[in-house]
């Protein structure tokens, strides 16, 4: 196998993994914004270790969706903002999808 075939492997390689990456990511903070929302919602009884993974998921959660409040318009009690902001990350997930695999 040549050098120009052994680069162009490593660099197909190299793009798997970073769509790989990319796509998981998203997948994870979409199941965290999912666990913010349900953990808002659901008023459970107080105890150390749900309360910091209450406060794990505000901190990670709140700034990305933030970003949408500020955009939307308030519809009294509803928030739509982990709603847009889910489709926003599929939209995102798309686009590098795509753009990684003309690289291929």
């Amino acid at each position: 196998m040549g050098a120009f075939a052994a680069d162009v492997m490593l660099l197909s390689d190299a793009i798997s993994s970073v769509q790989s990456f990319v796509h998981i990511f998203i997948l994870v903070y979409i199941l965290l914004i999912f666990g913010y929302v349900l953990t808002s919602f659901i008023r459970l009884p107080y105890t150390p270790w749900l309360s910091r993974v209450q406060r794990f998921l505000y901190d990670v959660c709140e700034p990305y969706l933030r970003l949408f409040r500020r955009v939307l318009p308030p519809l009294g009690p509803l928030d739509l903002s982990p709603m847009i902001g889910v489709f926003a990350l599929l939209i995102v997930d798309q686009l590098v999808l795509a753009l990684l695999d003309r690289l291929h």
